[in-house]
């Protein structure tokens, strides 16, 4: 039986995180490890249990931890989105469950989905204690999705409310905030399309999970280019699973990020659009990366 335990480790700055290990049954040998995370303003409680139990029963040991800020992790300004924040936490965790007594520390793999995915492109690329990584659906330019999602009629009214809250920071005012999801359109949100609503606010349980998001995670969002990456992370092998449909992180710069990503590399599409990976294609998507996985770091179950 797979077990699930929270755990908590310190990250920069002294703030706490908080996640879940799930370990399979203790056979005596130290086993390979993956590490997981979400993607933007969500929670490890948004479907990630589903994969990392897949990955726990193919004989992995698996952390998935939240972001600061959301959650159950610490972190202050609550709501708030740092893609570089985020990334350097993610070698804490990368710290911590190489440390773990059931863990083989030269068998990591790195796990990244939507924002997240972006992630997994730097870390692959920069941190060699991975020695695979799964980039799902993943972010590859804020600035291309920036443009495309908002209306060009609507882009100046927009920028100027995003320099007027860095104006509003610099006088000492908290940082503004928007919903992360809204079909409203008097409603400032992060994201209006239905399968992002349906997705952000499905039932979830134990969690805190607010849809609030501060306006500056966009600022920073738009700003932040994990694509021109996907060159670097070789030799590390990578994986990517791609949604044909995907007008979120957007499907034709993922394939363009996975004709510059070099060998040893994959590539996995599937039906749908950007949620489809946690839902309708869960099964092809999840299969791949425990294929994936298993080739690269040697699973035993």
């Amino acid at each position: 039986m797979i077990s699930r335990t929270d755990i908590e480790f310190q990250a920069q700055d002294g703030v706490t995180l908080r996640g879940w290990l799930f370990v399979p049954p203790d056979d005596g040998t130290k086993r390979p490890a993956i590490t997981m995370a979400h993607g933007f303003g969500a929670v490890k409680e948004h479907c990630l249990e589903r994969f990392a139990r897949a990955f726990a029963e193919a004989g992995f040991v698996v952390l998935v931890h939240d972001h600061r800020s959301f959650g159950s992790s610490d972190g202050l300004p609550r709501q708030d989105v740092d893609p570089w924040k985020q990334i350097d936490d993610w070698r804490h965790a990368i710290s911590f469950l190489a440390n773990r007594p059931e863990v083989d520390n030269d068998r990591i793999g790195l796990w990244g989905t939507s924002y997240s995915g972006g992630h997994a492109f730097i870390l692959g690329a920069t941190d060699r204690r991975l020695k695979c990584i799964v980039s799902q659906v993943p972010t590859i330019s804020g600035f291309e999705q920036g443009r495309r999602r908002v209306h060009s009629d609507a882009q100046s009214a927009f920028i100027d409310l995003l320099s007027e809250d860095l104006y509003a920071q610099h006088r000492g005012e908290k940082p503004r905030t928007q919903s992360i999801v809204s079909a409203e359109p008097a409603e400032l949100a992060a994201y209006r399309a239905q399968e992002a609503i349906d997705f952000y606010l499905q039932p979830i349980s134990e969690s805190s999970w607010k849809n609030s998001v501060t306006l500056r995670s966009t600022f920073a969002a738009r700003m932040y280019e994990p694509g021109i990456w996907a060159a670097r992370v070789s030799p590390t092998p990578l994986l990517m699973v791609v949604a044909a449909q995907d007008t979120l992180t957007l499907t034709d710069l993922e394939l363009d990020a996975f004709e510059k990503a070099l060998h040893p590399k994959r590539l996995v599409l599937i039906p749908g659009g950007h949620f489809a990976p946690y839902a309708a294609a869960f099964e092809t998507a999840c299969g791949a990366a425990v294929t994936w996985f298993t080739e690269h770091l040697g699973a035993t179950q």
